[in-house]
């Protein structure tokens, strides 16, 4: 039998939480980045949308 892949990009993105949601960082636009505060503004996590979560599970073995 063959061995699971996993989709590294998307492993070092995305993080399973221990109730099964998947999270991952806001994505920061590059006019964004040059202001600090606004950049400090936009740190933490989201939820993936269900919608997406089914796709992204796909590349992970373990999720």
């Amino acid at each position: 039998m063959p061995k699971m892949k996993t989709h590294k990009g998307t492993a070092k993105r995305i993080k399973i939480t221990g109730s099964g949601k998947l999270m991952y960082r806001k994505p920061v636009p590059k006019r964004m980045r040059r202001n600090k505060r606004s950049l400090y503004e936009m740190r933490g996590m989201m939820t993936a949308h269900s919608t997406v979560a089914k796709s992204i599970r796909a590349n992970l073995p373990t999720g």
